[in-house]
């Protein structure tokens, strides 16, 4: 698997949760947060410590979505995974951190690495 990811709002916000936040920038050699999961996750209250994490460490992993895909787009999935789909789709060597289960399917289906919060932290218990 690659170690340039492309993360979405649900892995940031649960590893927000459990105070591992650092194992997304510990583990990848590039990471990646599209625009659209900066406002998902702009969307909730102030405290939220993935709210805040954005707006601190995880501030310089962010990018502009790119263009969208026929192939993705045509998943109608959440804005979210769509631009995380969509920069692993156009970007070699991406893997998506992605939990929602219908973009995981089309990652699958097109042929996109990809990963979720689980693996992401069985990650990290293998380089312990």
């Amino acid at each position: 698997m690659s170690n340039q990811w492309v993360v979405n709002a649900s892995p940031i916000i649960l590893l927000a949760k459990v105070n591992q936040l650092d194992l997304l920038l510990k583990l990848s050699e590039r990471l990646v947060i599209p625009g659209s999961v900066v406002r998902e996750i702009g969307d909730g209250p102030a405290t939220d410590p993935a709210r805040q994490w954005i707006a601190g460490d995880g501030g310089a992993s962010i990018v502009a979505d790119c263009e969208q895909t026929q192939q993705v787009s045509a998943w109608d999935l959440g804005e979210g995974e769509t631009a995380v789909l969509n920069w692993a789709y156009r970007q070699d060597g991406f893997e998506a951190i992605i939990d929602d289960r219908a973009a995981r399917k089309c990652a699958s289906i097109l042929g996109i690495p990809f990963r979720g919060t689980l693996g992401v932290i069985l990650s990290a218990r293998k380089r312990a």
